[in-house]
């Protein structure tokens, strides 16, 4: 379905461009934007290989499992009583969304999804995860931040405090109406 969407946006654009100003300028207009996704692409993925190793330098040298200590009252709160490698698994996760690492949260956060399949509340732990991956709270919004400093902005990281209000408040909805829907989940 959404292959059928995005083939008539591009039919439509095609002929509104050629209606505005012609062949010559949308294949300009096309030729030129490539070449910018791809600076962009190599752009972000230079900050986004810098996050992943630091992510993985941290879990192979147990810091994870300092973080899981230090998340863990927060965890229990959210979650309830989960074994080790769950807890550890969703810390791991938390603490790639505080980092504001995007795309690369991503990975942590099917493992900590999988791991909470085994719990005790599978369908509860697994929406709870999920919401919090969408609001992603983010202390350091590299991603945000590594695009803004690509456009030209002078303070990338000046969006932080709106970025950390709107998401504690969209995972705090989030959290309560995933543990009222799922609350019968056993």
């Amino acid at each position: 379905m959404l292959a059928f969407v995005v083939a008539i946006m591009l039919v439509l654009s095609a002929v509104m461009g050629f209606f505005e100003g012609g062949w010559a300028e949308i294949s300009d207009a096309a030729l030129g934007q490539c070449v910018k996704a791809v600076e962009l692409g190599i752009y972000l993925a230079g900050s986004m290989a810098l996050w992943c190793g630091l992510m993985h330098v941290a879990e192979k040298s147990g810091m994870t499992r300092i973080i899981a200590r230090l998340l863990s009252t927060l965890i229990r709160l959210i979650f309830g009583r989960l074994d080790t490698d769950s807890k550890e698994a969703v810390s791991i996760n938390l603490t790639a969304n505080l980092l504001g690492l995007g795309n690369a949260a991503t990975p942590t956060g099917i493992e900590a999804v999988r791991r909470l399949e085994k719990s005790s509340r599978p369908k509860r732990n697994t929406a709870l995860i999920t919401v919090i991956n969408t609001a992603s709270i983010q202390l350091i919004p590299v991603t945000a931040a590594a695009l803004r400093s690509a456009h030209g902005s002078s303070a990338p990281m000046e969006i932080l405090p709106a970025v950390l209000a709107t998401s504690v408040c969209s995972a705090a909805v989030g959290i309560i109406t995933a543990s009222i829907l799922f609350s019968e989940d056993k």
